[in-house]
C-alpha cells in the first residue's frame, strides 16, 4: 500500500504494517497514485515520478506542454515497463515512455489517434515487446494498439463500441468492459491482431441488469470482477477460470497441457483462444488441432500446407502472413537470406514496387518479377504505366520456361538448406 502525506510517502508491506518505507516528497501536494506490480507512479503539481517499492526513483517522464494538474487515472496508465500519458493540449496524442529511462519509446514520436482520446489502459502481463494499449476515444469506441513498434506501422484494431468502463485483468491479459447494459470479457484480446474471425468467439458476454444504471468496474482480479453501482454498493461476479489457466499454460510453453485442458473443458471459446495463441506463437501442430476443433477447415488446410515447407524461417514467415503481419513475414525471410521467397511473397501480395526493389537490390530474379507483373496486367487487360517497370523491361526477354526452371532451382536450393530443429509442430496427445 502507498500513502502520501503533505511531505512524505509511506510504502507499506501488507505482511508487515509496522515498518513502512518512508521517503520525502519533492513537492508536497500529490494528486494521483497509480500502482503496477513492481512500480508506482506519483503525480504532483509539477511532475510525474515513478518509484520502486523500495523507495528508489526510477524516472520522471516529461513532454512539451505537460500539465500534471489535470492528470487522472483515466489519462495515465502504468505497467512494469511502460508509461502512457494522454496529452491535454492535443487530446488525440498519447505519449508513451520507457519506464527504465523515462525516455519516449521507439523513434520518440507519440501515438496519434484519429479523434480525441478519453481513457488509456496498458495491459499488465507478458513481455515488454508484446505490450498493448487499450484506448477509449470520444465516441466511446474501444481500440487496441501495439506499444512497441520497430520499423513498421503500428497496428490498431477496433474491439467494441459504447464503452462505459474498462479494466485489464491483474494476472493475465484478459480485458473486461461494460457496454450498453452488458459485461464483455475478451479472454484473448490479441486475437484481434492474429485472426479477426476469432474476436467474437473469444469474447464472453452477459446482461448486467442487476448492476443498475451507470455502473463502474472496480477491479478484475483472477476470475472475480467487482462492480460499483451508482448508489455506491459493490457487487461481484465471476468468469470462467479456464481462460486464465490456458494463459498460464501458454506462457510456460506447455502446449500439450493447453490442448488437454481444451479437450477436457469442451468449450468453443477456449479452443478459439488456443487457436489464436498457437498461431501467434507459431505452434503449427497446436494451431491445426485448435482450428479443427472449431471447424475452420480452410485454415487447417492452410496450416497443413505451411507444415510442408522445409525451412523453419519460411514457415515462420507464412505464419506471420497468416496473422496479417506481412512486413514481419518479409523481415523474417530477409534476415534468413531467403531473398527469392521474399520476392515471391511481395508478388503474391501484389506489392509490385517492393518486389522489384528487392530483385534489383539483390540482383536476382528481376525477370521473374517482370514476367509476373506482365501476366497480372494481361489478366486485367491493362497496359504498363509504372515507369520503373517500363525502364527495367527494356532489353529483358521474358521466357517463361527459363523463369519456371529458375524458380524450381530456387525452391530446390531452399529444400537443401541445412534444417535446424524447429519445433514448428507441437506434439499433441
Amino acid at each position: 500500500m502507498v500513502v502520501a502525506t503533505s511531505s512524505q510517502c509511506y510504502i507499506y508491506n501488507v505482511k508487515n504494517w509496522n515498518t513502512p518505507m518512508i521517503f520525502d516528497l519533492k513537492e508536497g501536494s500529490v494528486t494521483l497514485i497509480i500502482q503496477s506490480e513492481r512500480h508506482f507512479l506519483l503525480v504532483d503539481n509539477t511532475s510525474v515520478y515513478v518509484y520502486t517499492y523500495e523507495g528508489r526513483m526510477v524516472c520522471s517522464p516529461k513532454f512539451p506542454g505537460m500539465r500534471t494538474d489535470i492528470l487522472n487515472e483515466q489519462t495515465v496508465s502504468l505497467s512494469d515497463d511502460t508509461i502512457a500519458i494522454r496529452d491535454k493540449t492535443d487530446e488525440k496524442v498519447i505519449h508513451m515512455f520507457e519506464l527504465s529511462t523515462g525516455k519516449p519509446l521507439g523513434d520518440g514520436k507519440p501515438y496519434i489517434h484519429k479523434i480525441e482520446v478519453m481513457e488509456v489502459y496498458l495491459d499488465q502481463c507478458g513481455t515488454a515487446t508484446e505490450r498493448r494499449l487499450a484506448i477509449v476515444d470520444k465516441n466511446r469506441d474501444l481500440y487496441l494498439t501495439q506499444v512497441r513498434v520497430y520499423g513498421k506501422d503500428r497496428k490498431t484494431v477496433k474491439l467494441s463500441t459504447m464503452i462505459n468502463s474498462l479494466l485489464w485483468n491483474d494476472e493475465t491479459n484478459m480485458l473486461a468492459a461494460l457496454s450498453e447494459g452488458k459485461l464483455l470479457v475478451w479472454f484473448y484480446p490479441n486475437a484481434s491482431s492474429v485472426d479477426k474471425d476469432l474476436i467474437s468467439r473469444t469474447t464472453y458476454e452477459r446482461e448486467t441488469n442487476e448492476f443498475g444504471k451507470s455502473p463502474q468496474l472496480l477491479s478484475f482480479l483472477g476470475k472475480q470482477i467487482s462492480v460499483r453501482r451508482a448508489e455506491g454498493s459493490i457487487l461481484t461476479t465471476s468468469v470462467s477460470p479456464y481462460p486464465s489457466i490456458l494463459h498460464n499454460c501458454v506462457t510456460l510453453g506447455r502446449w500439450d497441457d493447453a490442448v488437454r485442458l481444451c479437450r477436457f473443458v469442451k468449450e468453443e471459446s477456449l479452443w478459439a483462444c488456443l487457436a489464436a495463441m498457437a498461431a501467434y506463437g507459431k505452434q503449427l501442430g497446436t494451431a491445426e488441432v485448435a482450428y479443427a476443433a472449431i471447424d475452420e477447415a480452410d485454415k487447417v488446410q492452410f496450416i497443413q500446407s505451411i507444415k510442408e515447407i522445409p525451412s523453419k524461417e519460411a514457415r515462420n514467415a507464412e505464419m506471420a502472413l497468416f496473422c496479417g503481419q506481412s512486413s514481419d513475414a518479409e523481415g523474417i525471410l530477409l534476415q534468413a537470406s531467403l531473398i527469392f521467397r521474399a520476392i515471391m511473397l511481395n508478388i503474391e501480395l501484389c506489392n509490385w514496387d517492393r518486389a522489384l526493389e528487392l530483385a534489383v537490390k539483390h540482383k536476382t530474379n528481376v525477370d521473374t518479377v517482370l514476367a509476373h507483373r506482365m501476366k497480372y496486367l494481361e489478366n486485367f487487360d491493362k497496359k504498363e504505366t509504372n515507369k520503373r517497370f517500363i525502364q527495367y523491361s527494356e532489353g529483358v526477354d521474358i521466357d517463361w520456361e527459363k523463369i519456371q526452371a529458375k524458380m524450381e532451382l530456387e525452391f530446390k536450393n531452399e529444400r537443401e538448406r541445412p534444417v535446424a530443429s524447429s519445433g514448428a509442430t507441437a506434439r499433441v496427445k
